[in-house]
């Protein structure tokens, strides 16, 4: 009989992390993903003791749980450490008018830790075509970097999570890794 092991998006057992002089890069495979769609005629209800953010904007609520404006009337809820969950389905218990749809397996998070708050601006700078400013704490967007569409949040002033397509977990953990020994070596 065949003795199945679960793997990260990486292929590996234990999520990879990189520790530099001035960044860790942190593979999460542990956070659960729902999307959330409203009713437009209604106004968008706290779900998880979350106020549902507002375009552009992330939210944290209860028990490691969060929110992050996708598209009108519509949000990604996030909960940390509870992928091997039926996460979709405690949203919809939560908010049995809801349309909601599972997501934990069609993406990954990478998370970024600078030493400082500089350099999350540093590395933003290079990674999206944005003004930095636009990821300021608190703040959450969906943009390109490489050849890839990621959503980037911006969760405090020395936390970054970077939260891409599964399928393109090793070309955006390439890039990631890239940019951060260069803003390394170049300071």
């Amino acid at each position: 009989m065949t003795e199945l092991k679960p793997i990260t998006a990486l292929g590996a057992v234990a999520p990879r992390v990189l520790e530099t002089v001035r960044y860790s890069l942190r593979e999460n495979d542990g956070v659960a993903f729902a999307s959330l769609v409203l009713p437009a005629d209604r106004p968008a209800p706290a779900v998880f003791g979350i106020d549902l953010p507002e375009p552009g904007k992330y939210a944290q609520g209860d028990a490691g749980k969060s929110a992050f404006w996708t598209a009108r009337h519509q949000w990604m809820i996030e909960g940390a450490s509870l992928a091997e969950t039926d996460f979709a389905a405690a949203l919809k218990a939560e908010l049995p008018e809801g349309r909601v749809s599972e997501q934990t397996d069609g993406w990954i998070t990478f998370d970024i830790f600078g030493t400082k708050p500089e350099a999350i601006t540093a590395l933003l700078e290079r990674i999206v075509n944005l003004p930095a400013a636009t990821l300021d704490p608190g703040c959450a967007t969906r943009t390109s970097f490489e050849h890839m569409s990621a959503y980037f949040v911006r969760r405090s002033d020395t936390h970054l999570s970077v939260i891409g397509m599964r399928t393109l977990a090793g070309s955006l953990w390439h890039a990631l890794e890239t940019v951060i020994r260069r803003l390394d070596v170049d300071g």
